[in-house]
């Protein structure tokens, strides 16, 4: 068994529409090195299941205070063909949200974290993906292992400074947690 194993399995699995998120969930990743073994895995590629997975961590885009739709989709890919906007959208951003993934999944880790990124107001403003997920997550029967967390974009949807470090850091937490957990088991 390699030391990740013996620390925990982990699976990130994140929807991005310009590419914050998913670089927030490699950072995260990045974060949890020497820790649990991590899958990092965009939405449309992840299975609906996770046998071996001792605990999942997801994120989303914050769209209209929660979850991504597909009318939101299809708005962040107007947004892409706007050449004043200088947005990239990502591969499949159009594609399923977490949202309808969530809601084709089978069982989940009983160990979960969610985090978002979302516009640099506060959140009774702008809303939260991360509170969403959190929300559906537990109603699904898993157990939070940690907080919550919000990464920070500007207007054109960049990271704003300092975030992807703040990832890593929050990566480093997880790994502690979850290798905590399955040094008890």
């Amino acid at each position: 068994m390699s030391a990740g194993a013996a620390n925990g399995r982990v699976v990130i699995v994140y929807e991005s529409m310009f590419g914050s998120t998913r670089r927030i969930a490699e950072a995260i990743a990045e974060g949890m090195r020497g820790g649990p073994d991590v899958t990092v895995l965009p939405v449309k590629d992840a299975p609906e299941t996770f046998p071996d997975a001792d605990a999942i961590v997801v994120g989303a885009p914050t769209h209209v205070h929660g979850l991504s739709r597909p009318s939101t989709r299809a708005e962040a890919g107007r947004w892409g063909d706007d050449p004043d906007r200088a947005l990239t959208l990502e591969p499949d951003a159009e594609g399923i949200g977490m949202g309808e993934w969530l809601d084709s999944c089978g069982t989940l880790p009983g160990l979960f974290a969610a985090f978002d990124t979302r516009a640099d107001m506060t959140e009774l403003f702008s809303g939260s993906a991360a509170a969403a997920l959190d929300k559906r997550l537990r109603a699904a029967g898993s157990r939070r292992f940690a907080d919550r967390a919000s990464f920070l974009v500007d207007k054109d949807s960049a990271l704003e400074a300092g975030e992807l470090e703040r990832a890593r850091a929050w990566g480093g937490t997880l790994a502690q947690a979850v290798g905590s957990r399955a040094g008890a088991r």
